[in-house]
């Protein structure tokens, strides 16, 4: 197994499960089942006792492997600058042996079959990928500067088609020439990498690879940060080579000249930091800037931000598979708790997963009334001229 030279060397001294503070859970299935496998350092030992069949191929270990949010808290919290890079390199090698082995979970196996038939893990029809831009008159990509993609989310799912048409539309309103590929599109990948399945995560690079050099793409605005961490850092092996952006950086350099003009009524926001823009990326700032150029925007910060965001959960597939389930521990039902208690008004997203997690977790708190959930680009719609 790739990585296994290092699974030795961790000894479960348990920072990788906590943020930067100490004071907190940063691991959502840790925080979630709170038993030393479900923790990083624990899923090390177990895979090294497997390898080293000391311990069968069992459901549980299946379960305990594919829960893990692929967030990325461990590699920036372990304390070992030599191989911490490799951590979470170490947990996704391990799903591919499973992966190999054939033994994953049920709802895994449904997600990578949905994936290869459908080309989507909502199992709807390609040729519907480009209904979420009904009305708005989108284009066909045929040569723009950029090529935006909806993704999965974008496409098929209720609150994440919200989110690409609130994108569309302001790109659309600040001049950006951009078009689409709707059904050409397929599945980024991201999540069937992060689970394991390499040669279903190569076979989809390499189909949006060809559907975008055949149209010319150079450029590529993404909905999520999913997309944008695998077309940016995955693709190339594949030669395929863009200049990818995540939408909040276009939004950033569109705004970047001073505040917008419009509704200036106080409004009090706190930031969700997307695990795939800001640990796996580093871009902390960008959505940033874009809620500093709106009026009236005061942001509050919760005690974890930027590097020490706690994941909604949703992240390594748990989105579609739900191996961490719900309750009061769930990491998107903490992390709401979190924000209401800044005393925002709105908590804003920058992730179609994100969104759908966070908003049902406010149902799940009852804090409708206090809390809504937002996306830079309605927020943005909503305080500009």
């Amino acid at each position: 197994m790739e990585h296994a030279e290092i699974l030795h060397r961790c000894f479960r001294c348990g920072y990788c499960k906590l943020p930067g503070s100490y004071q907190d859970l940063n691991c959502p299935s840790y925080l979630q089942y709170r038993f030393e496998t479900y923790s990083p350092g624990g899923r090390m030992w177990l895979l090294r006792a497997w390898l080293d069949e000391e311990i069968p191929t069992s459901a549980r270990l299946q379960e305990i492997l594919f829960s893990c949010t692929a967030c990325g808290n461990c590699v920036e919290h372990c304390v070992f600058p030599k191989f911490k890079a490799d951590v979470l390199n170490a947990i996704t090698a391990g799903r591919g042996e499973l992966v190999n082995e054939g033994s994953v979970p049920r709802r895994v196996s449904d997600f990578f079959k949905a994936i290869h038939l459908y080309g989507n893990p909502y199992k709807l029809p390609e040729a519907d990928r480009g209904a979420w831009a009904k009305g708005l008159g989108l284009e066909p990509y045929r040569g723009q500067e950029y090529l935006f993609f909806a993704g999965c989310a974008g496409s098929y799912d209720e609150r994440g088609r919200k989110m690409a048409r609130a994108v569309a539309g302001l790109l659309q309103d600040r001049g950006v020439s951009f078009g689409i590929l709707g059904a050409l599109e397929r599945c980024d990948g991201n999540e069937v990498r992060a689970m394991g399945e390499a040669g279903l995560f190569e076979e989809i690079a390499r189909h949006n690879i060809a559907k975008f050099l055949d149209a010319g793409v150079v450029k590529i605005i993404t909905l999520s940060p999913h997309a944008y961490h695998a077309i940016r850092n995955y693709y190339p092996r594949f030669n395929g080579i863009f200049q990818v952006l995540h939408y909040s950086q276009v939004l950033a350099r569109m705004m970047s000249k001073g505040k917008d003009q419009g509704a200036d009524t106080p409004l009090t926001v706190t930031f969700h930091d997307p695990c795939y823009l800001g640990r796996h990326n580093q871009d902390y700032l960008t959505p940033r800037m874009v809620l500093a150029a709106l009026p009236g925007v005061e942001l509050a910060e919760m005690d974890r931000a930027r590097v020490d965001a706690l994941c909604c959960g949703g992240g390594g597939g748990n989105f579609f598979t739900d191996l961490l389930g719900s309750g009061p521990d769930s990491s998107s039902r903490v992390r709401v708790r979190e924000a209401a208690a800044t005393g925002a008004q709105v908590l804003a997203v920058a992730c179609p997963k994100c969104a759908k997690m966070l908003e049902d977790a406010v149902k799940a708190e009852a804090l409708e009334s206090a809390l809504r959930v937002m996306d830079l680009a309605e927020l943005v719609q909503a305080r500009s001229v």
